[in-house]
């Protein structure tokens, strides 16, 4: 098991130093998330800045984008790192895709799914394994004149990883993906009973098992060495749990431990917009199914304890370390310990 982070948007130069000190660091992966910038840019910023440390989108948005964009970019990504480089691929919500960027959402796990099999696709037709013959319901590729294909690259095609929580994308990551990035709303008996089958059943569907299938699972680490520091970092994740609580979508999470009309009850506060009553609702007992909690010397081992049963192919991702670092650029040397100590357990 080993220890990646998250990232958010940053300028490009900045990019590039924070890579290489996570490379430093010892962290495995370095995900970027995409927001106000650009995750592909900062992938290549990251990963000409590196030699070692992996590089993945977590999540790039989908749809606004041709499956041919995508794929070439991926494809140079890759080329360019040596294959470090895994694309992460997301749905967004509705309002975004439709609103912000003027694209088709629905139906959203069909659309994914043909698109994750269109970049498959092209991917062979890059390599000059067959040419390229891909037509769906809603994507069609026919045309790939060798002026306008990238050709063949030495490292491997680039692995695809999809976003996923409910059983419809879950049982479609398992049957088609490389990886699925659970939400960082979660817990080991969430995906173990309730996102785990499904991604397992799909897998059978293509004759795979949940061998062949990365889970890549984000965590909320409240960490610290004396009581203020851990009961600001539980604040911040007490925050987030109520952010996220607040979509009904996720309801299930809050229920397969008990906490039946939770996300309604937070959903009616964020309405009403108090986001105090809201964060009050999680108590430390909610707080604490939903996240793992530890010393620095003692998180890396919670960690693998929690989650080691969870697949065979688990990769964690620390979900705090990103805001940590805005402020204390010092903590990074702190997660470098982290990551030794999962990577040692």
């Amino acid at each position: 098991m080993k220890l990646d982070i998250m990232s958010g948007s940053m300028e490009l130069h900045e990019m590039q130093r924070h890579a290489k000190a996570v490379e430093n660091a010892g962290l495995a992966t370095l995900w970027l998330t995409e927001s106000g910038r650009t995750a592909y840019l900062s992938a290549a910023a990251a990963g000409l800045a590196t030699e070692r440390l992996g590089i993945g989108t977590a999540v790039a948005v989908a749809f606004p984008r041709s499956p041919m964009i995508t794929a070439a970019t991926a494809w140079e990504l890759a080329d360019a790192t040596g294959g470090r480089f895994t694309l992460g691929l997301g749905t967004q919500v509705k309002a975004h895709i439709e609103r912000r960027y003027s694209s088709e959402y629905a139906p959203p796990g069909p659309r994914m799914k043909e698109y994750v099999q269109s970049i498959q696709a092209i991917f062979r037709a890059f390599r000059g394994e067959e040419t390229l013959s891909f037509d769906g319901d809603f994507y069609s590729f026919s045309l790939l004149p060798a002026q306008w294909s990238p050709g063949p690259i030495e490292a491997p095609d680039p692995e695809i990883f999809v976003s996923a929580v409910l059983p419809w994308m879950s049982r479609m990551a398992g049957e088609i993906c490389d990886g699925v990035h659970i939400h960082p709303f979660n817990s080991p008996t969430y995906i173990v009973e309730q996102q785990r089958p499904h991604i397992e059943a799909g897998a059978a569907r293509s004759g795979r098992s949940l061998d062949d299938i990365t889970f890549e699972i984000p965590v909320m680490t409240p960490v610290g060495d004396t009581d203020e520091e851990l009961a600001e970092s539980r604040e911040h994740a007490r925050q987030m749990i109520a952010f996220y609580g607040s979509t009904r979508t996720y309801a299930a999470v809050f229920e397969t431990h008990g906490f039946e009309g939770l996300s309604e009850q937070l959903h009616a506060r964020q309405r009403e917009g108090d986001l105090a009553a809201m964060v009050g609702l999680i108590t430390d007992d909610i707080l604490d199914h939903y996240t793992v909690s530890g010393s620095w010397s003692t998180l890396g081992a919670n960690l693998v304890e929690r989650y080691r049963d969870v697949a065979p192919r688990t990769r964690l991702m620390t979900y705090s370390a990103s805001s940590q670092l805005k402020t204390r650029p010092d903590v990074l040397d702190r997660w470098a310990d982290v990551a030794r100590d999962v990577a040692g357990a």
